[in-house]
C-alpha cells in the first residue's frame, strides 16, 4: 500500500510558464483518484510526474512517505496503464504480461502463477497464446491491466484508458476498472480522464484541473472532492459548466436585493426574479452576477396553470421552445434566451413539447447557484442544502 503526497509541486518546461502550478495534493491509500479536466489542462503530465516520466521542477513528490523527486520510475513501486496499449506485437498476451517480471528475474512458477491468476481475473485464459494483433481493442486494453496487474505496485496509474474504445466497450471495460480495484484494494489508483462520467462513476475523489485556455490558473486545481461534492457544490463557475451533461445554465443578471435568507437576483433582458439562498457577503445592490441552475432541476409549470401558484421563494422563468431532443427515457428541451443565448431543461420522454411552445419553468431555489464576476461562486447558507 502507497500513499501519494504533492507539496507545491510544479512542471515548467525550460523558460516557460509553468504547466503544473503548485499543485497541493493527498492520495490515500486504497484511494480512487481521477484527474479529470478538458485536453491541455496538464492531467497527463501530473500523472507522468507521479510515475517518474517527467520531473519535478519545485516542490516534493512523495510515494509512501518517501520523496521521490529523484527516484527513477521502475524503482518507484508503480504501474502504469496507457492510452495506446503499449503492447509488444511479437510476443504473445502471456509474454506481453510476463515481460515486468521476467525483466525484475522472478521464477519462472511464480510467474506463471501470477500470470494465469490475472488472466483468470480479467477473462483472458483462452487469449494466453495470441498476439496482440489477433485481441480487440477491449481485450488488447485488458492485457494491458493485466500487465499492470501482475507486478502487484503499490500504484496504479492509468492514462485515460478507454479513449480509443468504442462506447459500448467504454461502458464495459469502466465497470471491470471498478471491479479490479475492489478486489486489489491495497493499491491506490490514479485515473486520468476528460470523461466526467468515467470520473462520477469510478473516482472516489475527483482532482478538476484548470483548462489551458486560463493562462493565470493554467495546470492549477481548480477543486478536489467526492463526485457529488463538486456536483452539489462547485466552488466556481469553471467546476460548474464542466461537471454534468448537459453542462449548467448560466443566466447573467443583479443583484436587486440582500437579506438573511439569501439574495434575489434579477435576470437581465427579462426582469425575473429568482431568489438564490446563499451569502450576501461581499455582494452589493447592481452588482453583477450569475445565476446557475442544471438541466435536470429546471421543473415545467402546465402553461394553464397560475403561475402564482408557485411558491414565492422559487423563480418561474417563461420561455419558447426551439428544439426537442427526446433520447427515449428523457428530452432535453431547448428554449430560446433573451440575449441569443440557449436555456436547456431535463423532460420526460414522453414530453408533447414541441418547437414554437411557450414553456413555464419552475427554479426550485435549493438547486440554484450564485457566480460573481470573477468565476467564484457564492457560498451557501449553513441552513440550506442544495439538491444532494
Amino acid at each position: 500500500m502507497a500513499s501519494i503526497s504533492l507539496r507545491g509541486v510544479q512542471k515548467a518546461y525550460g523558460d516557460g510558464a509553468p504547466v503544473i502550478r503548485n499543485v497541493d495534493l493527498e492520495i490515500g491509500e486504497n484511494e480512487f483518484c481521477v484527474f479529470l479536466g478538458p485536453s491541455g489542462c496538464g492531467k497527463s503530465t501530473l500523472l507522468r510526474m507521479i510515475a517518474g516520466l517527467e520531473d519535478v521542477t519545485d516542490g516534493d513528490l512523495s510515494i509512501g512517505g518517501q520523496i521521490v523527486n529523484d527516484v527513477p520510475a521502475a524503482q518507484r513501486g508503480v504501474a502504469m496503464v496507457f492510452q495506446s496499449y503499449a503492447l509488444f506485437p511479437h510476443m504473445s498476451v502471456f509474454e506481453n504480461m510476463a515481460f515486468g517480471l521476467k525483466l525484475a528475474k522472478t521464477p519462472k512458477d511464480e510467474i506463471d502463477r501470477k500470470v494465469r491468476e490475472a488472466a483468470r481475473i480479467l477473462q483472458l485464459e483462452a487469449l494466453l497464446e495470441r498476439k496482440p494483433k489477433a485481441l480487440s481493442g477491449g481485450q488488447r486494453q485488458r492485457v494491458a491491466i493485466g500487465r499492470a496487474i501482475v507486478r502487484e505496485p503499490g500504484v496504479f496509474l492509468f492514462d485515460e484508458p478507454l479513449s480509443n474504445l468504442d462506447a459500448t466497450l467504454r461502458g464495459q471495460t469502466r465497470v471491470e476498472i471498478a471491479r479490479l480495484h475492489k478486489q486489489f484494494a491495497k493499491a491506490s489508483v490514479v485515473y486520468v480522464t476528460h470523461d466526467q462520467i468515467e470520473a462520477m462513476t469510478l473516482a472516489d475523489k475527483i482532482v478538476l484541473l484548470h483548462t489551458g485556455k486560463d493562462t493565470e490558473r493554467y495546470g492549477s486545481i481548480a477543486q478536489i472532492g467526492a463526485p457529488l461534492e463538486l456536483y452539489h457544490r462547485p466552488k466556481s463557475r469553471f467546476v460548474a459548466g464542466f461537471i454534468g451533461s448537459p453542462r449548467m445554465n448560466f443566466l447573467p443578471g443583479k443583484v436587486a436585493s440582500l437579506d438573511a435568507q439569501g439574495v434575489l437576483v434579477t435576470l437581465d433582458h427579462t426582469g425575473e426574479n429568482v431568489h438564490v439562498p446563499v451569502s450576501g457577503a461581499g455582494l452589493q445592490p447592481a452588482q453583477a452576477v450569475t445565476l446557475g441552475v442544471r438541466p435536470e432541476h429546471l421543473e415545467f409549470v402546465d402553461a394553464s396553470a397560475n403561475t402564482s401558484a408557485v411558491s414565492p421563494e422559487d423563480g418561474v422563468l417563461a420561455r419558447t421552445v426551439s428544439l426537442v431532443e427526446q433520447l427515449g427515457e428523457h428530452s432535453y428541451v431547448h428554449l430560446d434566451q433573451p440575449g441569443g443565448a440557449v436555456l436547456i431543461a431535463k423532460a420526460p420522454g414522453n414530453t408533447r413539447l414541441a418547437p414554437g411552445d411557450r414553456a413555464n419553468l419552475r427554479v426550485p431555489r435549493t438547486a440554484c447557484h450564485l457566480f460573481t464576476e470573477d468565476g467564484f461562486a457564492a457560498a451557501s447558507l449553513e441552513s440550506v442544502e442544495h439538491y444532494a
